[in-house]
Protein backbone atom coordinates (compact mmCIF):
# COMPACT_ATOMS: atom_id res chain seq x y z
CA UNK A 1 0.00 0.00 0.00
CA UNK A 2 1.19 3.54 -0.48
CA UNK A 3 1.62 5.84 2.33
CA UNK A 4 -0.87 8.39 2.88
CA UNK A 5 0.67 10.89 5.20
CA UNK A 6 -1.76 13.75 6.04
CA UNK A 7 -0.07 16.51 8.07
CA UNK A 8 -2.96 17.92 10.75
CA UNK A 9 -3.21 20.40 13.67
CA UNK A 10 -5.31 21.13 16.70
CA UNK A 11 -6.11 24.64 17.66
CA UNK A 12 -5.93 24.17 21.80
CA UNK A 13 -6.75 27.70 22.75
CA UNK A 14 -8.75 29.79 25.68
CA UNK A 15 -11.27 32.05 25.55
CA UNK A 16 -10.16 35.68 24.58
CA UNK A 17 -13.70 37.39 25.31
CA UNK A 18 -16.04 37.79 22.69
CA UNK A 19 -16.12 36.23 19.23
CA UNK A 20 -14.25 38.83 17.19
CA UNK A 21 -11.28 38.19 19.70
CA UNK A 22 -11.79 34.50 18.67
CA UNK A 23 -11.59 34.57 15.64
CA UNK A 24 -8.70 36.92 15.06
CA UNK A 25 -6.61 34.71 17.02
CA UNK A 26 -7.69 31.99 15.06
CA UNK A 27 -6.56 33.57 12.01
CA UNK A 28 -3.41 33.78 13.76
CA UNK A 29 -3.08 29.84 14.59
CA UNK A 30 -4.46 28.52 11.23
CA UNK A 31 -1.79 30.80 9.44
CA UNK A 32 0.84 28.94 11.92
CA UNK A 33 -0.68 25.95 11.09
CA UNK A 34 -0.43 26.00 7.45
CA UNK A 35 2.93 27.46 7.32
CA UNK A 36 4.41 24.24 9.29
CA UNK A 37 2.61 22.15 6.87
CA UNK A 38 -1.17 21.18 8.10
CA UNK A 39 -3.90 20.20 5.41
CA UNK A 40 -6.25 19.89 8.37
CA UNK A 41 -7.04 21.78 11.04
CA UNK A 42 -9.25 21.47 14.38
CA UNK A 43 -10.83 23.56 16.15
CA UNK A 44 -12.13 23.08 19.71
CA UNK A 45 -16.07 23.41 20.68
CA UNK A 46 -17.58 26.33 20.51
CA UNK A 47 -15.03 28.35 19.52
CA UNK A 48 -16.48 32.17 19.61
CA UNK A 49 -16.71 32.71 23.19
CA UNK A 50 -17.00 30.94 26.14
CA UNK A 51 -18.48 28.16 27.33
CA UNK A 52 -21.64 29.82 28.39
CA UNK A 53 -23.46 26.33 29.29
CA UNK A 54 -22.25 26.64 32.44
CA UNK A 55 -25.81 28.42 33.12
CA UNK A 56 -29.19 28.57 31.93
CA UNK A 57 -30.10 32.36 30.50
CA UNK A 58 -32.05 33.14 27.51
CA UNK A 59 -29.59 36.28 26.77
CA UNK A 60 -27.05 33.61 25.43
CA UNK A 61 -29.17 32.63 22.46
CA UNK A 62 -28.46 36.22 20.92
CA UNK A 63 -25.07 34.48 20.37
CA UNK A 64 -26.63 32.03 17.98
CA UNK A 65 -25.91 32.17 14.09
CA UNK A 66 -27.15 30.57 10.99
CA UNK A 67 -25.14 28.16 8.86
CA UNK A 68 -24.11 29.64 6.24
CA UNK A 69 -23.32 32.54 8.31
CA UNK A 70 -20.86 35.21 9.27
CA UNK A 71 -18.65 32.46 11.03
CA UNK A 72 -18.95 30.15 8.32
CA UNK A 73 -18.14 32.80 5.76
CA UNK A 74 -14.75 33.94 7.84
CA UNK A 75 -13.77 30.61 7.97
CA UNK A 76 -14.19 29.79 4.67
CA UNK A 77 -12.04 32.25 3.33
CA UNK A 78 -9.67 31.63 6.08
CA UNK A 79 -9.59 27.92 4.72
CA UNK A 80 -9.20 28.82 0.90
CA UNK A 81 -6.66 31.14 1.53
CA UNK A 82 -4.25 28.87 3.54
CA UNK A 83 -5.71 25.76 1.11
CA UNK A 84 -6.41 23.95 4.33
CA UNK A 85 -9.40 22.00 5.73
CA UNK A 86 -10.99 23.45 8.51
CA UNK A 87 -13.24 22.25 11.15
CA UNK A 88 -15.08 24.27 13.16
CA UNK A 89 -17.49 24.30 16.17
CA UNK A 90 -20.36 27.17 16.24
CA UNK A 91 -23.96 27.98 18.14
CA UNK A 92 -26.46 27.27 15.47
CA UNK A 93 -29.51 28.81 14.94
CA UNK A 94 -31.85 27.04 12.81
CA UNK A 95 -35.41 29.28 13.55
CA UNK A 96 -36.58 30.91 16.15
CA UNK A 97 -36.25 28.78 19.41
CA UNK A 98 -34.63 25.88 17.89
CA UNK A 99 -30.88 25.89 18.21
CA UNK A 100 -27.90 23.54 17.34
CA UNK A 101 -24.42 22.68 19.08
CA UNK A 102 -22.97 22.27 15.01
CA UNK A 103 -19.46 21.59 13.55
CA UNK A 104 -18.90 22.99 10.18
CA UNK A 105 -16.25 21.75 8.10
CA UNK A 106 -14.95 24.25 5.66
CA UNK A 107 -12.78 22.13 2.50
CA UNK A 108 -9.73 24.00 0.88
CA UNK A 109 -11.51 25.80 -1.33
CA UNK A 110 -13.63 27.91 0.67
CA UNK A 111 -16.18 25.55 0.12
CA UNK A 112 -19.56 24.77 3.60
CA UNK A 113 -17.88 21.05 2.65
CA UNK A 114 -21.11 20.19 5.61
CA UNK A 115 -21.98 19.97 9.03
CA UNK A 116 -22.71 17.75 12.15
CA UNK A 117 -25.18 18.91 14.99
CA UNK A 118 -24.42 17.11 17.98
CA UNK A 119 -26.15 14.37 18.97
CA UNK A 120 -25.65 13.29 22.62
CA UNK A 121 -26.65 16.39 24.50
CA UNK A 122 -25.30 16.56 28.35
CA UNK A 123 -27.35 18.04 31.55
CA UNK A 124 -24.87 18.28 34.48
CA UNK A 125 -23.72 20.64 36.99
CA UNK A 126 -22.22 23.39 34.80
CA UNK A 127 -22.51 21.75 31.42
CA UNK A 128 -26.02 22.48 30.87
CA UNK A 129 -26.50 22.14 27.22
CA UNK A 130 -30.40 20.82 26.96
CA UNK A 131 -31.50 24.79 27.77
CA UNK A 132 -29.75 25.53 24.66
CA UNK A 133 -29.34 22.71 21.99
CA UNK A 134 -31.74 20.46 20.48
CA UNK A 135 -30.44 17.18 19.65
CA UNK A 136 -28.92 16.85 16.48
CA UNK A 137 -30.90 15.04 13.21
CA UNK A 138 -28.33 14.54 10.77
CA UNK A 139 -27.07 11.00 11.85
CA UNK A 140 -23.92 9.89 12.20
CA UNK A 141 -22.67 10.64 8.67
CA UNK A 142 -19.20 11.38 7.52
CA UNK A 143 -18.41 14.51 5.61
CA UNK A 144 -15.95 14.11 2.38
CA UNK A 145 -13.31 16.61 1.64
CA UNK A 146 -10.15 17.44 -0.02
CA UNK A 147 -8.11 14.98 2.79
CA UNK A 148 -11.14 12.23 3.22
CA UNK A 149 -13.89 11.59 4.57
CA UNK A 150 -14.35 12.83 8.26
CA UNK A 151 -16.40 11.67 10.76
CA UNK A 152 -16.75 14.60 13.02
CA UNK A 153 -18.05 14.41 16.69
CA UNK A 154 -18.57 16.70 19.45
CA UNK A 155 -17.48 16.57 22.86
CA UNK A 156 -20.21 14.29 24.73
CA UNK A 157 -20.42 12.32 22.05
CA UNK A 158 -16.92 11.40 23.20
CA UNK A 159 -18.33 8.88 25.34
CA UNK A 160 -20.54 6.87 22.97
CA UNK A 161 -19.06 4.25 21.23
CA UNK A 162 -22.16 3.71 18.79
CA UNK A 163 -21.03 7.09 18.01
CA UNK A 164 -17.95 6.06 16.63
CA UNK A 165 -18.86 3.02 15.09
CA UNK A 166 -21.16 4.01 12.83
CA UNK A 167 -18.84 6.61 11.61
CA UNK A 168 -16.41 4.53 11.21
CA UNK A 169 -19.33 1.85 9.19
CA UNK A 170 -20.23 4.63 7.51
CA UNK A 171 -16.29 5.14 6.22
CA UNK A 172 -14.93 7.88 8.01
CA UNK A 173 -11.26 7.90 7.28
CA UNK A 174 -10.51 9.51 10.93
CA UNK A 175 -12.28 10.81 13.79
CA UNK A 176 -12.03 14.59 14.82
CA UNK A 177 -14.27 15.78 18.16
CA UNK A 178 -13.92 19.25 18.69
CA UNK A 179 -14.43 19.57 22.48
CA UNK A 180 -14.89 21.47 25.60
CA UNK A 181 -14.22 19.51 29.35
CA UNK A 182 -12.28 19.92 32.28
CA UNK A 183 -12.13 19.82 36.11
CA UNK A 184 -14.11 21.18 38.85
CA UNK A 185 -10.95 23.46 40.44
CA UNK A 186 -12.41 22.51 44.17
CA UNK A 187 -12.69 18.75 43.43
CA UNK A 188 -10.42 16.00 45.07
CA UNK A 189 -6.73 16.66 42.69
CA UNK A 190 -6.90 12.25 42.49
CA UNK A 191 -10.55 12.49 40.98
CA UNK A 192 -9.96 14.88 38.66
CA UNK A 193 -7.18 13.07 37.24
CA UNK A 194 -9.14 9.78 37.08
CA UNK A 195 -11.55 11.89 34.58
CA UNK A 196 -9.08 13.26 32.84
CA UNK A 197 -7.46 9.33 32.30
CA UNK A 198 -11.26 8.36 31.78
CA UNK A 199 -11.43 10.51 28.57
CA UNK A 200 -8.08 9.70 26.76
CA UNK A 201 -9.07 6.19 27.43
CA UNK A 202 -12.22 6.43 25.96
CA UNK A 203 -10.68 8.21 22.46
CA UNK A 204 -8.06 5.23 22.39
CA UNK A 205 -10.57 2.95 22.65
CA UNK A 206 -12.55 4.46 19.64
CA UNK A 207 -9.27 4.15 17.78
CA UNK A 208 -8.83 0.52 18.47
CA UNK A 209 -12.52 -0.54 18.13
CA UNK A 210 -12.83 0.97 14.55
CA UNK A 211 -9.15 0.89 13.86
CA UNK A 212 -8.97 4.92 13.09
CA UNK A 213 -6.83 7.70 13.95
CA UNK A 214 -8.85 10.13 16.66
CA UNK A 215 -8.32 13.79 16.71
CA UNK A 216 -9.64 15.25 19.68
CA UNK A 217 -8.86 19.32 20.20
CA UNK A 218 -9.85 20.66 23.77
CA UNK A 219 -10.00 24.43 25.54
CA UNK A 220 -8.02 25.52 28.05
CA UNK A 221 -8.32 28.09 30.83
CA UNK A 222 -10.19 28.66 33.76
CA UNK A 223 -13.59 29.33 33.30
CA UNK A 224 -15.41 31.24 36.14
CA UNK A 225 -19.34 30.30 36.53
CA UNK A 226 -22.03 32.84 36.24
CA UNK A 227 -23.63 31.17 39.21
CA UNK A 228 -21.14 32.09 41.49
CA UNK A 229 -19.67 28.44 41.54
CA UNK A 230 -15.78 27.69 41.03
CA UNK A 231 -16.10 27.37 37.35
CA UNK A 232 -14.21 24.82 34.69
CA UNK A 233 -10.63 24.78 34.36
CA UNK A 234 -10.68 23.38 31.12
CA UNK A 235 -7.78 20.71 31.06
CA UNK A 236 -6.34 20.96 27.42
CA UNK A 237 -4.55 17.75 26.78
CA UNK A 238 -5.69 17.83 22.70
CA UNK A 239 -4.33 14.80 21.07
CA UNK A 240 -3.61 12.52 17.90
CA UNK A 241 -4.19 8.91 18.35
CA UNK A 242 -3.31 6.20 15.68
CA UNK A 243 -5.58 3.28 14.38
CA UNK A 244 -4.15 1.33 17.94
CA UNK A 245 -4.68 3.93 20.38
CA UNK A 246 -0.88 4.67 20.12
CA UNK A 247 -0.63 8.61 21.69
CA UNK A 248 0.81 10.50 18.16
CA UNK A 249 1.34 13.75 19.88
CA UNK A 250 -0.52 14.83 23.58
CA UNK A 251 -0.96 19.18 24.45
CA UNK A 252 -0.12 19.98 27.75
CA UNK A 253 -3.17 20.58 30.22
CA UNK A 254 -2.77 24.61 30.63
CA UNK A 255 -0.82 26.16 27.67
CA UNK A 256 -2.48 27.42 24.19
CA UNK A 257 -0.61 25.89 21.27
CA UNK A 258 -1.18 24.65 18.09
CA UNK A 259 -0.60 20.98 18.23
CA UNK A 260 1.13 19.44 14.89
CA UNK A 261 1.03 15.91 13.81
CA UNK A 262 1.19 13.47 11.09
CA UNK A 263 -1.41 11.08 10.62
CA UNK A 264 -0.99 8.22 8.24
CA UNK A 265 -4.21 7.14 6.37
CA UNK A 266 -3.21 4.08 5.13
CA UNK A 267 -2.48 2.62 8.33
CA UNK A 268 -6.25 1.60 9.34
CA UNK A 269 -5.86 -0.61 6.11
CA UNK A 270 -3.46 -2.35 8.02
CA UNK A 271 -4.24 -2.83 11.29
CA UNK A 272 -7.99 -4.07 10.20
CA UNK A 273 -6.36 -6.51 8.03
CA UNK A 274 -4.35 -7.95 11.70
CA UNK A 275 -6.94 -6.71 13.66
CA UNK A 276 -10.78 -7.56 11.87
CA UNK A 277 -12.76 -6.33 14.16
CA UNK A 278 -15.67 -5.08 11.79
CA UNK A 279 -15.64 -9.11 9.81
CA UNK A 280 -16.47 -10.54 13.22
CA UNK A 281 -18.57 -8.01 14.36
CA UNK A 282 -22.02 -10.05 15.33
CA UNK A 283 -24.89 -8.06 13.76
CA UNK A 284 -27.20 -11.03 13.62
CA UNK A 285 -27.44 -10.70 17.39
CA UNK A 286 -27.34 -6.99 18.43
CA UNK A 287 -30.77 -5.74 18.23
CA UNK A 288 -31.13 -5.10 22.06
CA UNK A 289 -28.54 -2.97 21.17
CA UNK A 290 -31.66 -0.25 19.96
CA UNK A 291 -33.60 -1.16 23.69
CA UNK A 292 -32.91 1.66 26.62
CA UNK A 293 -31.91 -0.93 28.72
CA UNK A 294 -32.66 -4.98 28.87
CA UNK A 295 -34.69 -5.17 32.03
Amino acid sequence: MKTRILPVALVQERNHGDAEANLAVIEQRVAHAATAGARLVLLQELHNGAYFCQHESVDEFDLAEPIPGPSTERLAALAKRHAVVIVGSLFERRAAGLYHNTAVVLDSDGRLAGRYRKMHIPDDPGFYEKFYFTPGDLGFNPIDTSVGRLGVLVCWDQWYPEAARLMALAGADLLLYPTAIGWDPTENPDENARQRQAWLTSHAGHAVANGLPVLSCNRIGLEASPMGAAGIDFWGSSHVLGPQGESLALASTDSAEVLLAEVDLTRSEAVRRIWPFLRDRRIDAYADLLRRYRD
